[in-house]
């Protein structure tokens, strides 16, 4: 005889286990990304020697200097 029961780990119980632990990740992963987008924002940059900087070059990126 099979074990059919309706609260087994393979039935709602297991749905119910499934879709906190998903919900729960998503909540994680969205606090965590508040964090770092606020921590952004209050990082500014400041371009140096605009006049200097190429279309197409790898050294643009040294005329970013972080001012905070």
């Amino acid at each position: 005889m099979e074990n059919r029961s309706v609260f087994a780990l393979d039935g709602i119980t297991g749905m119910l286990i499934a879709t906190v632990l998903l919900l729960s990740i998503l909540a994680g992963l969205t606090v965590w990304g508040l964090g770092v987008q606020q921590g952004s924002a209050a990082n500014y940059y400041q371009v140096e020697n605009e006049k200097d900087i190429k279309m197409f070059s790898t050294e643009n990126a040294t005329h970013r200097v972080d001012v905070k």
